[in-house]
């Protein structure tokens, strides 16, 4: 070794400064249904994320081209060490592991580059359109806005579905619970929301999110495959955690998707989100708690599962201009066994959100689809976001049908009717066909008000009941075709005015007049 290559070695030697790095490291002593129980880690806080250290060039799956890192949280902090919940593919991880702490909180990716995506509980693709390229880390678990910072309910946001827009409004920054039996229509009505907001103007139309918690994998594929066929999945996001899924992803989905929902709010969007459903993310919660030897409460559900719940649903808000005026609306699903809404969760769900639309597996039996009970469905706060065209045509509509319900069980008894009653009778069940909507087709507010004027002013008297829905759905297509310009003046002002009701009138005779045919004989 020549003389200039040991000066350099020594001078290298006298710069030399040791540098110490601390990792906060512990061991997994237990394993077993996706929980792990941990000694050491004596510094580690609620929620924070571990990573498990495994030998290297492992891989999730064989059709993985690089190592997938496994990652854990942090859910119990006992005297002897901690509990923690596995993310991801339990069987990657064994007694005697070396786990390390990150010392960050659970996050997950935000932004525009996951609209038209599926995701999963983690924020991760599983759409094999390739990984995100830019995005923003949104904690997944965060405090709720303010009071101070939020704003009223006025701005109204539109389901298309003539049932709810007219008697159980829905607005910007409310939370409505969708609420019945299973198979009753609770997801049609959420997807039909979604598909609704093309009708909306780019620039304030509410971004999506979809949130399949416990679902079957060919449902959420299909509900996918049904929104881009619409043209929706691009301002949607589809945040997925199925059945198969641990039950600590199926817990973590909705946090997931709200997370996801405050970056659009935090730039002044409005978003609207989907919980399908919460149930089954109660049950995993309770799964999860059981394993981690939490006390049981009622039901076996742990003590904390209305705070589970609330803390979700909270986060749903209409911020202050000074906040940027964004908003999150949230539709949370809840399952019914037999009806009964006065379970745990239905109960707990109720108290927290600001009105219910409950669907009724008889309704549904008898063809009335949406099944919407309406005389025990309500919106606490959207009727001050509803329009005044719509206002005006929607009135009277939910006490006609209340009174139609009341009359039509009495019938089914009574012989012979008075006039007056027969005519009620009548209207109602005209009312009710007119109301009747099919799967994926949502109707825009304009539409709808022209309709459910013509049913407020007798035009379906002399239609047979059988063929309301037939007629209906061509005087639509004779306002599109040839009263455009009304409907656009209803959509942009929002209001019926005079005159607007004379064309709707006049448009009415004009129709009548062309169709001789659909006069009841």
């Amino acid at each position: 070794m020549d003389n200039a290559t040991v000066e350099k070695i020594i001078k290298e030697i006298e710069h030399f400064s040791p540098t110490r790095v601390h990792e906060h490291v512990g061991k997994v002593v237990a394993v077993g249904d996706g929980v792990v129980a941990l000694s050491g880690l004596s510094d580690a806080v609620m929620s924070e994320v571990l990573l498990f250290e495994e030998g290297k060039g492992k891989k999730l799956s064989e059709s993985m081209n690089e190592k997938s890192e496994l990652y854990g949280l942090v859910l119990n902090l006992e005297e002897d060490g901690v509990r923690a919940a596995i993310l991801g593919d339990t069987a990657r991880v064994q007694e005697g592991m070396t786990v390390k702490s990150t010392g960050r909180v659970l996050s997950v990716p935000a932004g525009e580059e996951l609209l038209g995506r599926v995701v999963n509980a983690l924020g991760e693709p599983i759409d094999a359109k390739g990984p995100f390229k830019k995005t923003t880390l949104m904690p997944v678990e965060r405090e709720a806005s303010g009071v101070i910072f939020r704003k009223s309910v006025s701005v109204p946001l539109a389901t298309g579905i003539k049932a709810i827009d007219s008697m159980i409004p829905i607005g910007r920054g409310q939370r409505e619970l969708i609420i019945g039996d299973r198979s009753t229509g609770k997801t049609t009505i959420a997807v039909d929301t979604i598909i609704n907001q093309k009708h909306e103007p780019k620039e304030t139309r509410p971004i999506c999110i979809y949130v399949a918690i416990g679902q079957k994998e060919s449902k959420t594929a299909r509900i996918s495959q049904q929104l881009r066929e619409e043209g929706a999945l691009e301002y949607t996001i589809i945040v997925d955690a199925p059945a198969s899924a641990p039950a600590a992803l199926q817990y973590l989905a909705p946090f997931a998707g709200v997370a996801m929902g405050e970056y659009f709010m935090d730039k002044g969007r409005d978003v609207l989100i989907i919980y399908d459903d919460l149930s089954k993310q109660a049950v995993a919660y309770r799964e999860l708690s059981l394993l981690l030897r939490r006390p049981p409460g009622r039901e076996a559900y742990p003590g904390d599962i209305f705070y589970l719940h609330s803390r979700l649903l909270e986060r749903a808000a209409r911020l202050s201009e000074e906040k940027g005026g964004g908003s999150i609306t949230a539709l949370p699903i809840i399952e019914t066994q037999e009806g009964d809404v006065s379970g745990y969760i239905p109960t707990n769900v109720i108290s927290i959100t600001d009105g219910q639309i409950f669907l009724i597996a008889d309704l549904f039996n008898k063809g009335i689809r949406p099944a919407i009970d309406v005389g025990i469905s309500v919106s606490r706060v959207g009727s001050s976001a509803q329009t005044k065209a719509m206002k005006a045509v929607a009135g009277g509509l939910k006490l006609e049908l209340a009174q139609f319900r009341d009359l039509e069980a009495f019938m089914q008894f009574a012989q012979d009717l008075d006039k007056a009653t027969s005519d009620r009778i009548a209207s109602g069940q005209r009312m009710v066909e007119v109301l009747k909507q099919k799967n994926g087709a949502p109707i825009p507010m304009e539409k709808q008000v022209a309709i459910l004027y013509a049913a407020g002013h007798a035009f379906f008297a002399d239609v047979p009941v059988d063929k309301v829905t037939d007629v209906e759905g061509r005087f639509a297509e004779y306002m599109d075709g040839q009263h455009g310009k009304t409907l656009a003046e209803i959509k942009k002002t929002g209001q019926l005015s005079d005159e607007l009701k004379k064309t709707l009138n006049t448009a009415m005779e004009e129709f009548k007049l062309a169709h001789p045919e659909i006069q009841e004989a």
